[in-house]
């Protein structure tokens, strides 16, 4: 197994978040100095003409990006995006957040199960979604609440408005307890 490849492979599950130098060097189990060589011909292979992807450092953290030349090229992407309707992940997304909000992505992706962090950005992007202050949990994650445009679009005055949730009962707690299929003989 390649060190680079892995090393690319978990930068591009980070996503936005991307990973703190130490916890690359952990995961991948490389010292500091290895772990520099690394990432500099990773970031090598990244520089070359036919990678729309670079490697950018915020501190102590590292994550990909892609290339501010091909900007024009997404911003189409995203303005197609816009005119098409909600996928059910990302009603799905939607429904957690104006539920729970404030949220941060990790508690979206605790619910959901899976990696919230590109739905979470489409549904920024599409005003749906916004940035509504810190959390104080270490890392002071961002936490998301929904925006005017999700009650003007869903036809809500508040999220007060938004249905009340029926709790789902299992068979488990409809089971009495004394009750059983099996008899004494």
């Amino acid at each position: 197994m390649s060190e680079i490849a892995a090393l690319e492979a978990l930068l591009f599950v980070a996503g936005d978040d991307g990973l703190a130098l130490e916890e690359l060097s952990r995961i991948l189990e490389l010292s500091k100095e290895d772990l520099e060589k690394s990432l500099k011909i990773l970031a090598s292979k990244f520089q070359n003409n036919s990678s729309g992807l670079e490697l950018e450092f915020y501190g102590n953290r590292v994550k990909i990006i892609t290339k501010k030349q091909y900007a024009s090229y997404l911003k189409k992407l995203f303005n197609e995006e816009t005119s098409e309707n909600l996928s059910a992940s990302a009603l799905e997304t939607l429904a957690i957040i104006a539920y729970n909000e404030p949220v941060t992505r990790s508690m979206v992706d605790e619910i959901r199960g899976v990696s919230s962090a590109h739905i979470i950005r489409k549904l920024v992007f599409k005003n749906l979604v916004k940035d509504v202050g810190r959390s104080e949990q270490p890392g002071r994650p961002i936490l998301y609440g929904v925006t005017e445009g999700f009650l003007d679009h869903f036809g809500l005055t508040s999220t007060k408005d938004l249905p009340k949730l029926k709790k789902i009962e299992t068979e488990e707690e409809t089971k009495d307890l004394f009750e059983s299929k099996y008899k004494e003989i």
